[in-house]
């Protein structure tokens, strides 16, 4: 049993910056990776940003220079630095992670329920 829980999403204005974050919980060996999506309505969810337990990231170009994602291994919290918004980033932002719940255990995707971040257009 995995939970992954989104908070910080919210209104801001254009040019603000706003800071996601992501906690895992339950029984969890090891996260592999974890990665933010986001979704507008009537829109396909597209991956944002992903990151690897070793720190290796990637990015969408549409954010690339704009947001930065970490991953604390330790207190299992990602987060999503947004920096710079701009109204097409108005969308609900989702968090994904791939875990190992137990030894010799096959890793597993995990979906949020995603938190709304707005801004005016």
């Amino acid at each position: 049993q995995v939970q992954l829980v989104e908070s910080g999403g919210g209104l801001v204005q254009t040019g603000g910056s706003l800071r996601l974050s992501c906690a895992a919980s339950g029984t969890i060996l090891r996260i592999h990776s974890m990665e933010w999506y986001r979704q507008s309505p009537g829109k396909q969810r597209v991956l944002v940003a992903s990151v690897t337990s070793s720190g290796r990231t990637n990015y969408a170009d549409f954010v690339q220079g704009r947001f930065t994602i970490s991953l604390d291994n330790a207190k299992q919290v990602m987060y999503l630095q947004m920096n710079s918004l701009k109204p097409e980033d108005t969308a609900n932002y989702y968090c994904h992670a791939v875990i190992t719940t137990s030894l010799m255990g096959i890793p597993g995707g995990y979906w949020g329920q995603g938190t709304q971040v707005t801004l005016p257009s």
